[in-house]
């Protein structure tokens, strides 16, 4: 898909109403996470640098449409300041006369944010003219927001069509790493999947499976899998409908794709007995919980990953915020880099997975972390992005 960056427009002097996603984990009134601040940062450092007034605007949490000060931007605004190098100026609502008279005021490379879009119900239907009165504030617009792409709310869609629109830096890289596993993608091409349900991720698998040479699947999907084969999972978490996953198994036999599954794991009788951890062969899993893939489940992934040319991480391996249970994530993380290292192209499909990656210390690695969950799984399942879709020319 073609579309404007930042580099097309013509910026100096000009009002650029900038959809970032800020939506930051907030605890006791604090933001616990800059990942998705610093990755804003970028675009509105290059729009400032330009000479642009910098109009920015975000939602947070999950307000349902009604003003909530737990779900104030104000908090960002020290942090957007402190970065940028600039003072930032905060507007009370994103439409009305706060917001008309804080962008009138602003001068070249100077920056706004405004209030919470989604203090509005009006965002998240879209409505007509809701985006109308966005629109006004600004002369052109540019889509920073890949994590929210996948909405087609007012701010991530409607706007687009109202202004002059470009994608921002984030967005551009985002596509662009995307586009490397779904374009013509080098091979071997082994995607590392896991999470908690298979049925979450039936999309990813059968659009992949056009693609992939290679599956290495870990995480409560493994369970469903291996409980489709017949195997004995004990308590473990796995989907009570075994269909999709047979109906996978199939098609990856049909179309010669491998299906790497579990032959070890880490198990123990209870979610937080983890001092009752240990490994045992998939064939003689008990009444106990499967916590983790085993050591020789992962040095077998670990080989697969490390002769691919590209590889996409799609969910942790284990309950990897525990010690106990990180084991096979942190070795399968490692295979990337290694990969990455020796010329893979690597991608980390946002949510868990980069979550995982930035925790277990090998997110630097990679050739790039996503920083969309929702709108990471959409795109690998081939769905179209409203908020991308928006941005063609």
């Amino acid at each position: 898909m073609q579309f404007r960056t930042i580099d097309d427009l013509d910026v100096r002097g000009k009002r650029i109403l900038v959809r970032e996603d800020l939506n930051v984990p907030m605890k006791d009134g604090a933001i616990a996470d800059y990942t998705r601040v610093d990755a804003a940062i970028p675009t509105l450092r290059r729009l400032i640098e330009r000479g642009a007034k910098v109009i920015v605007m975000s939602h947070l949490g999950r307000p349902d449409g009604s003003v909530n000060p737990k779900y104030s931007l104000r908090p960002l605004v020290a942090a957007l300041a402190e970065r940028l190098h600039v003072p930032v100026a905060f507007a009370h609502d994103c439409i009305g006369a706060p917001a008309r008279e804080a962008a009138a005021a602003l001068r070249d490379g100077e920056v706004l944010l405004l209030e919470n879009v989604r203090f509005h119900k009006e965002e998240e239907a879209n409505d007509p003219t809701f985006a109308r009165e966005l629109a006004a504030l600004g002369d052109l617009y540019v889509n920073d927001a890949f994590g929210t792409a996948h909405r087609a709310h007012a701010s991530t869609e409607g706007v687009a069509h109202l202004l002059p629109s470009a994608a921002g830096l984030l967005m551009q890289a985002e596509l662009s790493a995307l586009a490397a596993l779904t374009v013509a993608p080098a091979h071997p091409y082994v995607c590392v999947i896991g999470g908690a349900k298979v049925k979450d991720k039936v999309g990813v698998f059968f659009n992949l499976m056009e693609r992939v040479d290679a599956f290495c699947i870990g995480g409560g999907m493994a369970n469903t899998f291996l409980a489709a084969q017949g195997v004995n999972v004990g308590a473990s978490l796995r989907d009570d409908d075994l269909g999709p996953a047979r109906d996978i198994l199939t098609r990856a036999a049909e179309k010669g794709v491998t299906l790497h599954l579990p032959v070890d794991a880490v198990v123990s009788t209870a979610f937080d007995n983890d001092a009752g951890a240990h490994v045992v062969a998939i064939a003689r899993i008990g009444d106990e919980m499967i916590l983790d893939i085993g050591p020789a489940t992962a040095q077998t992934y670990a080989q697969a990953i490390e002769a691919a040319k590209t590889v996409v991480f799609n969910g942790p391996m284990g309950v990897y915020e525990k010690p106990a249970y990180q084991g096979g994530t942190k070795v399968v993380g490692e295979a990337i880099a290694r990969a990455t290292a020796h010329g893979a192209t690597s991608v980390v499909g946002g949510g868990d997975a980069a979550a995982a990656a930035h925790m277990l210390g090998f997110a630097a690695q990679m050739t790039h972390v996503s920083t969309g969950g929702g709108a990471t799984l959409e795109f690998l399942e081939g769905k179209t992005l409203p908020g991308v879709a928006a941005l063609a020319r």
